[in-house]
């Protein structure tokens, strides 16, 4: 209760702060480009630093490294809004704090995820990651109104109070008293390159966690174009700050009402049922394609959207299950990192293309990808022969 109550006020701020980064660009330089630029620059710690955060995480105190990375947000992300206050914000400086802020997040993510499995049994996993995905969907909620709220009060209020909840995840973990991971033996070190190569391994030798990772890059770098275009068709239809951060808004609703009924879907539908639903799901974006309209977009996304939590707890509780504790950071970041490779590139292919072609152009790129992922996830024979999941059996983690 206290790691999702703290996190839960945290990513609200970071939530606020991700819709703000965009509107500060927007109106600073008056660039997609630069706005999706930015957006990379938010992301790109993930394939960058995902593989050393996952050794750091195995070989260090893990809330050590959490209080740690909330620390140097809160003076990144605090620095950003001083400088906003005091006129002295730049475009080089928005992209150096979003790169600060996403290292961090990358490392605190990593660490995180290896707590969730010291205070949670095993079998109470997917619903474990079934909570966290309904929290996060409250925050996604709660956040992006704010974030265009704020942010049309005074551009430097979304990250100051970013900052200050920040601060108040750094409270909540100081309160804890569990252990965040097992007991461990510290006199066996081996190199950087050995120990990122041990967690890869690992993965590499599970052939369905491998291919999940895969499908969930190529489905990330869709979701991160999907959310530029969204604010930049709204702001091009003449939408204010708060009612772009309302249409996020409607996401997160649709997030946490699938959150809610993902442990439902999780009795009723295999892992083989639920991946290849998702991946059809997802074309429904085409109907933007056939009335460009923002509402047609978001209604287009909606079944998606819903359906996503489902998806990210059955596959990442069966994963975590399945790894032993001492390798939950190499193993999570090597899944996250091949996860989110391309999610950088999402913005910044979004701001090249909105730059130079209408929104409805740029979906209809992101539609044949949609389509192409769904046809190789249907007839992929990994996917086919998806393992059930069934944490209490350890032979299950040789599937």
């Amino acid at each position: 209760m206290l790691l999702q109550t703290g996190q839960g006020l945290s990513t609200v701020g970071s939530e606020a702060g991700a819709v703000a980064y965009t509107l500060l660009v927007l109106s600073l330089t008056h660039s997609p480009a630069k706005a999706g630029l930015v957006g990379f620059v938010r992301l790109a710690p993930w394939p960058l630093f995902a593989l050393p955060a996952g050794v750091a995480v195995d070989r260090w105190n893990r809330k050590r490294l959490m209080i740690m990375s909330d620390v140097v947000r809160v003076a990144a992300v605090g620095l950003l809004g001083a400088a906003i206050v005091t006129g002295h914000v730049t475009f080089a400086l928005i992209a150096v704090v979003a790169f600060v802020e996403g290292a961090m997040y990358v490392l605190f993510n990593i660490a995180e995820i290896g707590a969730v499995r010291s205070v949670v049994a095993s079998e109470q996993l997917p619903r474990a990651f079934a909570t966290e995905q309904a929290r996060l969907s409250s925050v996604y909620l709660a956040g992006p109104p704010l974030g265009g709220a704020l942010f049309g009060l005074g551009r430097s209020l979304p990250f100051l109070v970013d900052a200050v909840t920040y601060a108040f995840s750094t409270g909540s973990l100081l309160a804890m008293r569990t252990p965040f991971q097992e007991e461990r033996d510290t006199t066996v070190r081996m190199n950087l390159g050995t120990e990122i190569r041990e967690g890869l391994a690992w993965l590499w030798s599970h052939t369905f966690l491998r291919v999940c990772a895969l499908l969930f890059a190529a489905g990330n770098f869709t979701w991160g174009a999907l959310e530029l275009t969204l604010i930049v068709a709204a702001k091009r239809e003449g939408f204010h700050s708060a009612a772009i951060g309302g249409l996020i808004a409607v996401i997160g609703a649709l997030s946490l009402a699938g959150s809610i009924a993902a442990p439902r879907f999780h009795r009723v539908l295999s892992m083989r049922t639920t991946l290849i639903s998702n991946s059809w799901l997802a074309v429904g974006v085409g109907a933007f394609v056939i009335r460009p309209n923002v509402y047609v977009l978001l209604a287009g996304s909606a079944p998606v959207v819903f359906f996503g939590p489902t998806v990210y707890a059955m596959i990442i509780g069966y994963r975590v299950a399945m790894v032993p504790d001492r390798l939950q950071g190499r193993v999570n970041s090597v899944a996250r990192a091949l996860a989110l490779v391309a999610l950088p590139l999402g913005p910044v292919v979004a701001g090249v293309l909105l730059a130079s072609f209408s929104a409805r152009e740029t979906v209809l790129f992101l539609l044949v990808w949609l389509l192409t992922l769904a046809l190789v996830t249907t007839a992929s024979r990994t996917i086919r022969g998806a393992p059930d999941f069934q944490p209490s059996d350890p032979a299950a983690a040789a599937t």
